[in-house]
C-alpha cells in the first residue's frame, strides 16, 4: 500500500498501535511521577492505565502530525475536559500543561518532534513523519487482515 499516511487510519487504532510501538521500542523517557500525577484538575484520580504516558505521547504525536505547528497551550485545550462542579453547571477546564510539556520533551528526545523557531511550538520531524507513516501502514494492513 504505497502512500499511506496517518490520515488514512482511524485515530483510536493508530494511537493504540503507536503507543504499543513506543513501549516496545523502550526509548521514550518516562518521568518518575507518572503513577501519581493527575492529568487535569478536573479529574479526581490519576489515570488507571499503567501505559497512559505512552498513549498520551502517541496522541500528541498524531495531533501535531495532523496540524503544522502546535504549542503546549493548544494541547492543554485539546486534552481538557468538563469539571464536575456539583450542583453548579459544568465548565471546560484545560489539562495540565506540565504533563503535555513533558510528553513533548520526551518526543523531542527520541527525534519525533522539533521546536519551530519561526512560529513557536513544535512540529514533526522528517524521521518522525516517516515512523508515523510506517506505523499507519502496518495498522492498516493488520486491519485488512482482520477483515478477511
Amino acid at each position: 500500500m504505497p502512500g499511506v499516511s496517518v490520515r488514512d487510519v482511524q485515530a483510536d487504532k493508530f494511537i493504540n498501535s503507536y503507543a504499543a510501538f513506543l513501549k516496545r521500542q523502550g526509548k521514550l523517557p518516562i518521568p518518575g511521577w507518572v503513577d501519581t500525577v493527575k492529568t487535569s484538575h478536573a479529574k479526581e484520580l490519576p489515570p488507571q492505565s499503567i501505559d497512559w504516558f505512552y498513549v498520551r505521547a502517541a496522541a500528541v504525536a498524531r495531533h501535531i502530525y495532523m496540524r503544522k505547528t502546535v504549542g503546549v497551550g493548544r494541547l492543554r485545550k485539546a486534552h481538557g475536559s468538563q469539571k464536575n462542579r456539583g450542583s453548579r453547571p459544568s465548565h471546560h477546564v484545560d489539562a495540565s500543561g506540565s504533563v503535555d510539556r513533558k510528553v513533548m520533551q520526551a518526543l523531542e528526545k527520541i527525534g519525533v518532534l522539533e521546536q519551530d523557531e519561526d512560529k513557536g511550538g513544535r512540529r514533526i520531524t522528517q524521521s518522525g513523519q516517516r515512523d508515523l507513516d510506517r506505523i499507519a501502514m502496518s495498522t492498516l494492513e493488520a486491519e485488512a487482515e482482520d477483515d478477511e
